[in-house]
């Protein structure tokens, strides 16, 4: 893949490291967007959530999720969803692969190699 995707995460993530050692070995170029250093946009949040939905960005298995109030996890729906990805970005799912007309969410080396082999 001659086109350079961004990859956005966290740097310290393990699956974020995991992501960016494929494509490296694979000798995918990339761009590295780092939550934790530059944010995490709403106008990406909102596009991505268009096109995968909410639910699968919305990373409900980690430590900043379980740490929320109960109020901030009851009735969850898009814009409350995105509002809290947005102000705390450890709650988006990682790593998010976009460009050259894709958009991964996660991280799974098969679903990565289908991506980018031909």
């Amino acid at each position: 893949m001659a086109t350079a995707v961004t990859i956005y995460g966290i740097k310290a993530c393990d699956t974020m490291k995991k992501a960016r050692a494929w494509l490296e070995a694979e000798g995918a170029p990339f761009q590295f967007h780092d939550y934790k250093t530059a944010g995490a946009p709403r106008a990406k949040l909102e596009a991505w959530a268009a096109e995968v939905g909410w639910e699968t960005l919305l990373n409900r298995a980690g430590t900043t999720f379980r740490g929320l109030p109960d109020a901030d996890k009851q009735g969850l729906d898009e814009t409350k969803a995105l509002a809290l990805m947005e102000a705390k970005p450890s709650l988006i799912k990682r790593p998010v692969l976009e460009g050259a007309g894709k958009l991964l969410v996660g991280f799974k080396p098969e679903t990565y190699a289908a991506a980018f082999r031909r």
